[in-house]
């Protein structure tokens, strides 16, 4: 699913961004809701951050990549494996910093490789047609549940990639 939103980008560069299990939901700019495995899992698109929501018979699970106030960013390589309610879970980000002519191929990519995938989420916002958030529910032979997110900071030629996956 592709939507264009007329609210500008928050975040500002990846530094800022913070990864946390424990934010409360909030009012989200765009929502992709799917099933999958018994959960329902809900991808968020928050200006320039996301929240994946996963709520399951054993509980829920909401992660938060976002810029928060009062909150010193830095997003870990890997986060320490954690068992939650909802199941164990993993997360690993990366951040890289590509030429204008690498991030638009990479951007043109996620349109082609999200947009119109089941469990796709792709978010672009005004001003530049590289400014763009996407989730990605990803399917699995086993019994976990995986996302894929795409943070895209064209001013400071920024990709930000996050993984993460709930085993029940």
């Amino acid at each position: 699913m592709h939507t264009s939103i007329s609210v500008p980008f928050v975040d500002t560069q990846a530094d800022d961004l913070v990864w946390t299990l424990d934010h409360p939901v909030v009012e989200p700019l765009a929502t992709r809701t799917c099933r999958v495995r018994g959960a329902v899992v809900e991808l968020r698109v928050l200006g320039a951050s996301h929240q994946a929501v996963v709520r399951s018979s054993g509980g829920e699970l909401v992660e938060t990549v976002a810029c928060l106030p009062g909150v010193e960013g830095g997003l870990p390589e890997r986060g320490e494996p954690t068992t939650t309610a909802a199941g164990r879970y993993l997360f690993s980000s990366t951040v890289h910093t590509l030429s204008h002519t690498d991030l638009t191929r990479r951007v043109e990519d996620l349109h082609r490789e999200v947009s119109d995938a089941p469990g796709g989420l792709l978010v672009t916002f005004p001003g530049d047609p590289l400014a763009v958030t996407a989730l990605h529910l990803s399917p699995d032979t086993g019994g976990a549940v995986r996302w894929t997110t795409w943070h895209v900071y064209p001013q400071s030629g920024e990709l930000v990639t996050t993984a993460a996956t709930l085993t029940p």
